[in-house]
């Protein structure tokens, strides 16, 4: 009992100490990402989000948090790219686990929207090709990383990217959560201020 409290108390303080340090470190640049994004959203933008394994969950929670506000904020246009099984199969087995987003990507993307992408090592090959395939169709790109960014730290492609320096997948998953929340939150409340809401 001493000790499971004990592990509580340790990850407990682990996952305050990381949310903290990431709140330091990206407050401007998740200020600057929302507006970004809002103008795109007032512009008529789509947001369209991606991981793989528990980082396809959050894609697809981040794509409904957008969709599918719990409160009385307006609801903007999301995809979860992770969602559509048929898609993913196909693409994955016909062509190669590589392309499944940069695909979608190719299909929906358009100069006014928002490639979204979620991995905890940064190292994940069908995101980096997605994302290189959103800014090379002009998309605003996106990305949430752990450990030290990974390759998601090296590329060009991305115009924003938060990275929870920490080496548990456990932790940076619940910094990302903490993370695409305030994004999102900033993103209401610049497109709230705004004149005009398309």
């Amino acid at each position: 009992m001493v000790q499971a409290r004990q592990s509580t108390t340790a990850k407990t303080r682990e996952i305050i100490d990381l949310r903290a340090e990431v709140g330091v470190r990206n407050s401007g640049l998740l200020i600057s990402c929302a507006q970004a994004m809002a103008a795109k959203f007032a512009a008529g933008g789509r947001l369209l989000t991606f991981g793989n394994g528990g980082s396809a969950t959050d894609a697809q929670e981040i794509a409904a948090l957008f969709m599918y506000p719990q409160d009385t904020a307006t609801s903007l246009p999301a995809i979860g790219l992770a969602s559509d099984v048929s898609v993913l199969t196909s693409l994955a087995n016909d062509i190669g686990v590589e392309v499944v987003f940069s695909r979608q990507i190719s299909a929906f993307g358009r100069p006014v929207d928002i490639a979204f992408g979620l991995s905890t090592s940064g190292n994940s090959e069908n995101l980096l090709r997605a994302f290189d395939t959103a800014h090379q169709a002009g998309l605003m790109t996106v990305g949430m990383s752990g450990y030290d960014g990974g390759k998601m730290a090296d590329i060009a492609s991305l115009d924003y990217l938060f990275v929870a320096p920490s080496a548990s997948v456990h932790r940076i998953q619940e910094a990302q959560t903490t993370m695409y929340h305030i994004l999102w939150e900033l993103v209401v409340t610049e497109l709230a201020s705004s004149p005009v809401i398309t």
